[in-house]
């Protein structure tokens, strides 16, 4: 019997969590298509656009932690048992609307626009709850009056006296487009990165691991005044993190020092063919590759196109064990969308490299404010990555197999729905 593959997917826009189900293809046939099928939906508090997963416990049960697009917004909580038995723990109300959360056993910390939070977790159930105060056994987060509401352990602001850049062009989410966007921990949970579109830099933090607080905040400002950092993330040794820069379709890529707090960057590669222009597009996701364990093999990052109609992309790099893009490698042809004239370079926009890039992807879509990817299982040699599309709601699964990228399956959800996120169960 074929062996499946679950994960689950967020929207935009409606209250539900999704379900899909994967089947891979035959590995006999290197042409077959695998199935992509919505095996479940679950209600939920609100439409939740970031989704982070927590390792499995000793029970069997992990937790979901969610952004929640509410009034007021918030972050929620839940606990999943079973690929369809999501159940929700609690919620807690945010400052702004976060664009993006993420966990570790004792704080859940989320982020949006000028503000963003860390809040207590209860390590054994997941739930978010209320910081305790030093020599004191009752929470101290508990609203006035009779209020449930939970308060942070901690706030975050990002508002310095530089201006939030914000030209009013499309999809602003309340300050997400134009603010801090992301939050991801560092593989040994000591230093948090935060992403800021809008103040064009990186802060990073270190993470006391006993009461998940932040300390120590520091400020990278991006290499090129146009590029509005959105998503961090750490290479599996946490000695390199990737930045994928939302204006200029680049990733970034820096070595870290002090216990990853301070930055420095090393190289530049871009995400788009040669011949495209930035300003049609905007970057989304940075991720590697899982096959490797500790010695990712490839990075893989994407792009929107910033209006229907216009496509976006997945590139493929490949990594050094250090995790360094491997630039001595020759670019591969789809670097140029057109064929061009045998050693024919054009100037290359912001003058980012094109060296050890593997594949570049023409996505079928413009991803609508999606073209999220997350990598999956690799199967006899196919690293498998699930991509969102919120411009016609499908749910794609693509295939790396070290020479080709290509679509393996798709489905589409509940009409309406807009596809974010995804996680692999």
């Amino acid at each position: 019997m074929t062996e499946t593959y679950d994960f689950l997917v967020g929207t935009f826009n409606t209250p539900e969590i999704y379900t899909l189900i994967f089947t891979p293809p035959l590995s006999s046939s290197r042409s077959s298509s695998g199935k992509l099928e919505v095996l479940h939906c679950a209600s939920a508090i609100g439409s939740h656009s970031w989704l982070h997963l927590s390792p499995v416990k000793g029970d069997g049960t992990r937790n979901l932690y969610a952004t929640a697009w509410t009034t007021p917004p918030a972050v929620a909580a839940y606990t999943v048992k079973s690929p369809t038995d999501i159940q929700l723990l609690n919620s807690a109300p945010t400052e702004s609307r976060s664009g993006y959360v993420t966990a570790n056993d004792v704080a859940l910390y989320s982020v949006g626009g000028a503000t963003g939070e860390v809040f207590s977790l209860d390590p054994k159930s997941g739930k978010i709850i209320a910081p305790l105060e030093p020599g004191h056994t009752e929470a101290n987060g508990v609203g006035r009056g009779n209020s449930p509401e939970i308060k942070p352990l901690q706030h975050l602001s990002f508002v310095l006296n530089v201006a939030q850049r914000d030209d009013g062009s499309v999809m602003d989410f309340g300050g997400l487009r134009h603010g801090a966007h992301s939050a991801d921990l560092s593989p040994d949970g000591r230093a948090l990165y935060v992403a800021d579109i809008g103040r064009n830099c990186i802060w990073s933090y270190l993470v006391d691991t006993e009461t998940g607080k932040l300390t120590h905040e520091r400020r990278q400002g991006a290499p090129r005044r146009e590029d509005g950092p959105r998503h961090v993330w750490p290479h599996p040794t946490g000695k390199v993190v990737y930045c994928v820069q939302e204006h200029t379709s680049i990733v970034d890529v820096y070595s870290t020092y002090e216990n990853g707090l301070s930055l420095h960057h090393e190289q530049a590669v871009r995400i788009i063919p040669v011949e495209k222009t930035s300003k049609d597009y905007w970057a989304d996701e940075v991720r590697t590759s899982l096959s490797s364990g500790d010695k990712p093999k490839y990075l893989y990052a994407s792009v929107r196109g910033l209006k229907e109609g216009t496509k976006g992309w997945v590139a493929v790099y490949r990594l050094t064990d250090e995790g360094k893009v491997k630039e001595s490698l020759g670019p591969h042809r789809t670097y140029a969308a057109t064929p061009m004239e045998t050693g024919l370079m054009p100037d290359i926009e912001f003058n980012a490299s094109y060296g050890g890039l593997q594949y570049l992807w023409e996505t079928p879509t413009s991803g609508g404010w999606a073209n999220a990817i997350q990598p999956g299982p690799t199967i006899d040699g196919v690293e498998y990555l699930a991509m969102t599309d919120s411009e016609q709601g499908f749910v794609f699964v693509l295939g790396w197999d070290g020479v080709e990228m290509k679509e393996v399956a798709r489905t589409k959800l509940n009409d309406g729905a807009g596809a974010a996120t995804a996680v692999w169960l």
